[in-house]
Order: C-alpha cells, then sequence, then structure tokens
C-alpha cells in the first residue's frame, strides 16, 4: 500500500511512543493485557514466562527455546519486546547478556492476569442495566456503515458528523475538491475499504491520535481507553464517572464511530458494542465489517511451504454445492462479466467504483466490467492491482476450488513449475493492467530544457554532469537536447556558470 498510515499498525506507533509515555501507559493492567494480545506469537511466549519470575535470564536460554528455523522470529520477538521497552537488557559478571521484564509492565501485567488491583481500569460495572445486543449492533452498524457508505459515494439520508469528516479528510482517505466543497474518496480511501473490520477502525483511531496531540489531549488516558474498550463485556452497561476528563471528552467520537453507545449524550453509563472488541483481539475476523460487504469470504488454503493443502481437494463437488454461498462472493466469466451474490448497497456501491452494473436481483448483480469503467476508477486513484486483489479476495468459492484443481495438474505434470494459483481468467487479469497501462503512457515532469549549445563539446559536457548527479530525464544527442528535473536545474546551472564562463 501507498499510504504510511495504513501501513502503520498500532504496535509501530507505540514503538514511537517516548519511553516515559509508554512506561506510564504501563501502569494500566487493562492496557498492559491488551498491548500483550498485540505482540508476536513468540514474543507472547516470553512474557509468560518472564511474568512470574522477578530475577533477570540469559538471552541464550530464550534462544535454545528455538528451533533453528524460526530464529527470524526470535529476532523479530526480541525486537519487538526491546522497541516497546518490555524487557530490560543487562550483563552478567562472564558479559552474558541476561534480560527482564520492566517492573512496572510486570505488575500490572501480573494484576490483569490474577485479578489483582486493577485500579478500575477494566471500567465499572453497572448491575441490572444491561442493553438488549440487537440493539447494539443495529446502532454501531449503521454508525459505522454510515461511514462507509459515505465513502464509497452511496446517497444516504444522514452523513457522517463534522469530527468524522475532519478525520477522514486529514487521514487522506477522503478529499475535499476546491470547486463543489465534495468530499471524494482517494486511493489510500480505497485501500481503506478493502480492509478488515480491526485494521479499518485502527487506522481512524491512529489519526485520531495524531489530531488529539496537537490539541494538547494525554495520549495515555486516549489509549488507555481504547484499550479499555477492547477489554470491556459487550451489553453490560459501565460508568463515565471514573473517566478522566480526556476520557468523557472522547465518548462524543466513539459515539461516531460506533465503539459505544449511549442514550443520550448526558448519560452516565456507556455500552461497549460489537466493534469495540476488535480492538485489541488476535482474530481480525472477530467481527465482520458493515454488512458483511468488506471482509474476506475466502480463507487461501495454503501449507507453509507454499503448496495447496492437499484437504481442499478433498471436497466434492456436491458438498461445496450444498454450502451456502458467502456474502458478497463474486464470479468472474472470461467475457468480462460479473456476478455478486449480494444484496449489500455497500457491497454494491465499491462495486460500482470500477464496474458497470447492469442488472439488480433480490440476492445478487450483475455487471461488466468495461475499458471505460476501469479509467474511470484508474483516474480516481483506484490502481488494477487493487481492483485484482479485491477480486481475488471475493472470489467464489467455486472458482478457487477450480484454480487449485488446475493447479495441482499442472504440478503433478511439472513439480518445478513456478505457476502460481490463477483464481481470475488469466485474459480479465491482463487486460485490466493494459487499461491502467494505457494511462500511464504519458508521464509529466516539471524541469528545463537546454538546448542551442554552441558547440557538441558544451552540450556533452552539461549533460554528462546532468545524467553523473542524477537529474537527467531526457536527452536527445542529434538535436542537442536535454531535459533536467526541477530540484537539479540549479545545480546544472551552476555548473555551467563555472565551466563555460557564462551567464
Amino acid at each position: 500500500m501507498s499510504s504510511d498510515l495504513l501501513k502503520h499498525s498500532v504496535n509501530q506507533y507505540l514503538e514511537e511512543l517516548p519511553q516515559p509515555v509508554q512506561t506510564r501507559l504501563y501502569e494500566s493492567p487493562a492496557t498492559c493485557l491488551a498491548i500483550y494480545r498485540l505482540l508476536p506469537e513468540l514474543a507472547k511466549y516470553f512474557m509468560m514466562s518472564m511474568v512470574f519470575n522477578e530475577n533477570f535470564i540469559l538471552l541464550r536460554d530464550l534462544d535454545r527455546w528455538v528451533k533453528p528455523n524460526g530464529k527470524i522470529q526470535f529476532q523479530e520477538a526480541i525486537k519487538s519486546l526491546k522497541s516497546l521497552h518490555l524487557i530490560i537488557p543487562k550483563k552478567n559478571d562472564t558479559g552474558a547478556l541476561m534480560i527482564g521484564l520492566n517492573p512496572t509492565f510486570r505488575e500490572s501485567f501480573k494484576n490483569a492476569l490474577t485479578g489483582g488491583e486493577v485500579r478500575n481500569s477494566f471500567g465499572i460495572v453497572i448491575e441490572n442495566n444491561s442493553i438488549s445486543m440487537d440493539i447494539l449492533n443495529e446502532y454501531s452498524s449503521s454508525k459505522w456503515e454510515t461511514i462507509l457508505h459515505f465513502m464509497v459515494g452511496t446517497p444516504i439520508a444522514k452523513i457522517p458528523s463534522a469530527n468524522v469528516l475532519n478525520l477522514l479528510k486529514s487521514s487522506g482517505l477522503m478529499e475535499e475538491t476546491e470547486t463543489t466543497a465534495e468530499f471524494k474518496i482517494t486511493n489510500e480511501g480505497f485501500q481503506f475499504l478493502l480492509q478488515e473490520a480491526n485494521a479499518q477502525i485502527w487506522t481512524l483511531l491512529l489519526q485520531y491520535l495524531k489530531m488529539a496531540e496537537s490539541f494538547q489531549m494525554d495520549p495515555v488516558d486516549i489509549l488507555n481507553f481504547i484499550f479499555m474498550l477492547g477489554s470491556l463485556e459487550v451489553g453490560k452497561a459501565y460508568s463515565t464517572k471514573e473517566l478522566s476528563d480526556t476520557q468523557k471528552n472522547m465518548l462524543k467520537d466513539m459515539r461516531d464511530y460506533g465503539l459505544i453507545f449511549q442514550k443520550n449524550s448526558e448519560a452516565s453509563v456507556f455500552y461497549p458494542t460489537n466493534l469495540s472488541i476488535v480492538l485489541t483481539s488476535d482474530n481480525k475476523n472477530a467481527v465482520r465489517s458493515a454488512a458483511g460487504a468488506l471482509d474476506s469470504v475466502v480463507q487461501k488454503n495454503k501449507d507453509d511451504s507454499g503448496n495447496v493443502d492437499a484437504n481442499t481437494m478433498l471436497n466434492d463437488e456436491v458438498g461445496l454445492q450444498g454450502q451456502k454461498t458467502p456474502e458478497g462472493a463474486v464470479i468472474v466469466e472470461t467475457n468480462f462479466k460479473l456476478y455478486s451474490y449480494s444484496n449489500s448497497p455497500l457491497q454494491i456501491a465499491i462495486l460500482s467504483l470500477f464496474l458497470h452494473l447492469k442488472t439488480r436481483f433480490a440476492n445478487m448483480v450483475t455487471g461488466q466490467i468495461t475499458r471505460e469503467s476501469i479509467r474511470t476508477a484508474l483516474t480516481n486513484g483506484i490502481t488494477a492491482e487493487q481492483i485484482i486483489a479485491y477480486l481475488e479476495t471475493h472470489a467464489h468459492p467455486q472458482m478457487r476450488r477450480l484454480a487449485e484443481e488446475n493447479l495441482m495438474k499442472k504440478l503433478e505434470l511439472d513439480p518445478n513449475s513456478k505457476d502460481t494459483l490463477q483464481i481470475l481468467p488469466p485474459t480479465v487479469v491482463d487486460q485490466i493492467r493494459l487499461w491502467q497501462l494505457e494511462l500511464d503512457r504519458v508521464i509529466c515532469y516539471d524541469g528545463s530544457l537546454y538546448s542551442d549549445f554552441e558547440s557538441s563539446t558544451e552540450y556533452n559536457l552539461l549533460s554528462k554532469y546532468a545524467q553523473d548527479i542524477g537529474v537527467l530525464l531526457w536527452r536527445d544527442d542529434k538535436k542537442r537536447k536535454f531535459f533536467v528535473s526541477k530540484e537539479g536545474n540549479s545545480q546544472v546551472l551552476d555548473y555551467a556558470k563555472r565551466k563555460l564562463n557564462k551567464k
């Protein structure tokens, strides 16, 4: 992905925090439990081995626990623990490196595991004040779908709040046109729509954290509240009295995202929704994104060696056909026709970004992939690879099964074959890429054209210098002309003045 924001995981954000801020975070048991859940699997194993051991242990002892083929994972685990300052290194009398668990983190994490002194970091439950799960699910789905519908341009009765619009704009997911002041989805925004639910929510929350810092809001209070939400029980009521002023101010924003529900803005209790549980969940599919339209419907059945899992091939035709077609499953034909098993307005709106829709039935829509529809998507910042990846992710199980069968046959005939799994028809994939190349044939650069040289010596001298410093973009030796970038123009001019004694 081209957007740094979408690459920026919560782990990376935490690693970049100053150590004093990290230490303050570790005073909250709920935050420590959430951070533990976000660590790599091997790092979790090391943490559990040290949490009840206050002595330093030799790093080489941990290394011995790992098989030779797991050394890369070992290095990544130790690196993540160091960058979060969860472990403290020191050397013993013999010079061997030893590590111990951060004492602040150890105490809080131990309390989270054993039910010790948690200091309300897991919220204060208000008994006999529960709410229907149907109400919560409908509320969170409505809030979240409103954001996603607005991004894809679906005509909707309600638009997101001003705070949400500002967040979408500042994060680069949408941009506001100068002439009409309308919001339009960006390339990063389309990538956002392809993410799992937890990645989407964290994308907005990370941007929220960056914006909050400019308003002098305490990032520790914000993170503690976010991590607390991921540990609460959906359906139960929690008091707002023990929240800090920063956290109370966050309630309105969290309502706008659908993470919490309040009966009114002055209510003294709040209810976490099903969207909040994905914040610290190990399972990326713990909650399907809005209307199930944006999550993956097919899992790739491959073993660690990259070969197709043989168990997949054991599913017979009758058994597979007897299964319910997944919501949003897509079938793409070699004639560029597309069928999507969905009645979700959101799913249909996303398809319309790069598809010419033709017919809509009760549980299915049909359309045609055309040159015009793809070019429209490309001019809006959507890339060919994103379109292809989206279609592959939502491909119907029958398409995936057929592709796996074809690959297995090729591997049987030639075990050394380097062919990969082709879920979509190759003609469709190639044509989408070719349509993108049509737009990429002309590339504009800002710079300066050098011409009218008095001699070949002058031309060769300056053009070679421009090439040597890496600013030469084009040259024509016959006509004695060359073009340099805007950034390199001043360097070439200075060189010409020194060597040719010209103004």
